[in-house]
């Protein structure tokens, strides 16, 4: 179909009444009506330049005109590429029209009438088209018959278009992408695009209206056209902007198309409908902000100059420009946008790290914490390898991130590895990374922990578990040597700071031959002794505060703090599990407690009595076993799923480990069926039971019990 387009009269002074209109149909509707006058040639065609500007590819840019002549108005075809039919015939002379005749031109269907009255009472008829194929854009849309001129492109973005945009033209549209891209606000926005109409087009007033957020839809939603805000306008004289009419607008939105209207006065349709309101303009420009099938506003163009109306090229511009603007408008909400998550992001990071465990750094004021923080201070000003030794659940792996963080490394990675936690290959694996194929189920390249962290520094715990090929090749590259990938054979140079930290008495290890001499010393450049907990009594209200607190923010219970008879109780108890069994009575107190202040009813008749500090070392470790075995038996949890992870999560000690396979093996007498019942283990996991203790340094001589002969041979 095609849209249309009145201009302004060549004489001063119209027809009192007219003569004669040509109607434009949407299907059985009849949607604008031309006024021909009889003093006036109208044109009809594809250029701008025409009364009737037709929106069909099929057409002519000078396809026919209509005119009157001896009494008679007549249909004169032009000279056009498919020609002009009338009344499903071909015009090739000057035909009489006679009210009720159908003009055709391509899918455009135009009825000539004599009486305005009849505009309703008139159907269009239907008449076979030519059958020549009509030359159409790819991605265009016919559009409707309409006095308003549409278009939902430049026309020299047209791929085969006659009239392709000058060099000057599109030079100033980069520029202008230029400065809408050095645009910081939406506001900036509009004063770029608004200059820049002043500048190019004829417009006595341009505006720029944005839709909120919640009414940008997508085309299948076209948004309200009461959503639209004013951004800004400029204006070649001191009348103020009027807001683009509700009918016009809604004609934008609904089709996503700009429409160009002149001659407003003049149109039936649109004059019923106050398409101009109150600016009483001769020609008017709505183009639709566009991205993504989604509109973000509107481009408002009028004008008020007989002599100068906006025409085709305003159009085009204004697309163009319409284009642009879009652009800069999704990066710059992008922008926004990402900055807002940004915001969001940095506070919910910074609220996790504040509930992660040691997030607060090392808490304590006591002599033995000052000497560790001086210690740390002046380690973390060199890139000497540390090593950090202390009693499981001390914080050794919190020192080791606060050296990471005072060093001049702190902007790389930290990466960290439980050697304890791995047998030799996977260790091996871990360490150095593999290639693809190396071994079964190495479907991929991967890089090993030595690589991540390049240019930071690798925390590697329980170093003393290593085995004595992996030292080989761990010393290798302390000593500043490239290494090779699992299966692969380029070398790998790294720059990795290494924090190693042992619960283990590696001298003892040297000495028994389980631990390289040469590998120790490398280690031992800088030594930090993590101090016990029980060393430290006058700390444990700061970090029950402090783990108190960070609890509280990830549970959202309502505990305020302790009385000072519980706490008193925490500073008696000798805590063999450290800092990290503190946290977790913390944790459960919190999640089982019912009040807002802990009380020492509150506390496990453990922490509850006094005698705690009394027991020998040995004693408390048994303890811990009983706890363990006791747990077992009455929950019925298998070794696996209880046990065991206390153990790689460091949570418990290999000592305790022991005492509890004593303890079960003591009341089993060595009966290995026994053993499996009270630890809740298949047969079939026997085997990988004794391995575990064998590899963790966990085996009991079994000899001292009953039965000992039967399973003995399982045990290194």
């Amino acid at each position: 179909m095609a849209s249309a387009a009145t201009v302004h009269p060549d004489t001063p002074q119209p027809d009192p009444e007219p003569d004669a209109f040509l109607l434009t149909w949407d299907g059985e509707t009849w949607r604008d009506a031309v006024r021909l006058r009889r003093h006036q040639v109208t044109t009809i065609g594809r250029s701008t330049t025409n009364r009737l500007v037709l929106q069909d590819d099929s057409a002519s840019r000078n396809h026919c005109e209509v005119f009157f002549a001896d009494s008679e108005w007549r249909l004169r075809d032009l000279g056009s590429r498919n020609g002009t039919l009338l009344e499903g015939r071909k015009v090739s002379t000057d035909e009489i029209l006679s009210p009720g005749d159908v003009i055709s031109i391509g899918a455009c269907q135009l009825t000539f009438c004599l009486n305005p009255d009849d505009i309703t009472s008139t159907r269009p008829r239907s008449f076979p088209l030519d059958s020549t194929p009509h030359p159409t854009l790819p991605g265009r849309e016919t559009p409707l018959p309409s006095i308003l001129h549409s278009a939902s492109r430049p026309q020299f973005t047209h791929k085969g278009t006659e009239q392709p945009a000058s060099a000057s033209v599109l030079s100033r549209l980069y520029q202008l992408g230029l400065e809408l891209g050095a645009a910081s606000s939406r506001r900036d926005l509009a004063e770029v695009v608004l200059a820049a109409f002043e500048r190019e087009t004829v417009a006595m007033i341009a505006a720029v209206l944005v839709l909120n957020a919640d009414s940008r839809t997508h085309s299948a939603t076209p948004p309200a056209h009461t959503d639209l805000q004013l951004l800004g306008y400029r204006s070649r004289s001191e009348l103020p902007y009027r807001r683009v009419s509700d009918n016009l607008s809604r004609k934008v939105l609904d089709s996503g198309t700009a429409v160009l209207a002149r001659d407003i006065a003049d149109d039936r349709q649109l004059s019923m409908f106050d398409s101009l309101g109150e600016m009483k303009a001769l020609s008017v420009i709505c183009a639709p902000i566009r991205s993504a099938n989604t509109t973000l506003g509107l481009i408002h163009l009028y004008s008020s100059n007989p002599e100068n109306p906006l025409d085709r090229n305003d159009l085009d511009f204004c697309l163009a420009v319409a284009s642009q603007l879009a652009v800069a408008l999704a990066s710059l909400q992008q922008r926004e946008s990402l900055a807002t998550g940004l915001a969001h992001a940095r506070s919910a990071n910074e609220l996790l790290k504040s509930q992660l465990p040691g997030a607060g750094g090392l808490v304590g004021q006591t002599p033995a914490m000052q000497l560790l923080r001086e210690q740390i201070t002046l380690i973390a000003e060199t890139d000497a390898t540390v090593l950090i030794r202390g009693e499981s659940g001390c914080g050794k792996e919190l020192i080791a991130r606060s050296i990471h963080d005072h060093s001049t490394r702190r902007d790389g990675p930290f990466v960290c590895l439980n050697c304890a936690a791995l047998n030799e290959s996977l260790l091996e694996s871990e360490l150095f990374g593999h290639e693809k194929g190396a071994f079964t189920g190495a479907t991929e390249r991967r890089s090993g922990r030595f690589e991540q962290a390049d240019g930071g520094t690798l925390f590697l715990d329980e170093v003393g578990e290593m085995s004595s090929a992996i030292q080989a090749k761990f010393l290798r590259i302390l000593e500043g040597h490239p290494f090779e990938r699992i299966g692969g054979r380029r070398p790998v140079q790294v720059s990795v700071r290494v924090v190693a930290a042992t619960n283990r008495d590696l001298e003892t290890a040297v000495e028994d031959g389980q631990f390289r001499q040469d590998l120790y010393f490398r280690l031992q450049v800088a030594e930090i002794l993590a101090p016990p907990l029980r060393e430290r009594p006058a700390d444990i209200p700061l970090l029950a505060r402090e783990f108190l607190h960070r609890c509280v923010l990830r549970t959202g219970r309502r505990i305020t703090g302790f009385t000072d008879d519980a706490l008193q109780r925490l500073q008696e108890h000798t805590w063999p599990g450290n800092v990290r069994e503190l946290e977790n009575v913390i944790e459960r107190l919190i999640v089982t407690g019912r009040r807002e202040v802990i009380q020492v009813d509150d506390l496990s008749p453990e922490l509850r009595s006094t005698t705690s500090a009394a027991r020998p070392r040995k004693e408390r470790r048994r303890t811990v076993a009983d706890e363990l075995f006791k747990r077992m038996k009455e929950e019925r949890e298998s070794f696996w799923t209880m046990v065991y992870p206390l153990y790689m999560n460091r949570e418990i000690t290999r000592a305790n480990i022991r005492d509890l396979v004593h303890k079960g093996l003591e009341e089993s007498r060595g009966n290995y069926k026994i053993v499996l019942r009270l630890f809740n283990m298949e047969a079939r996991e026997y085997k990988r039971f004794l391995n575990f203790l064998g590899t963790h340094d966990c085996a009991i001589d079994f000899r001292e019990f009953r039965g000992a002969r039967r399973t003995l041979r399982y045990v290194r």
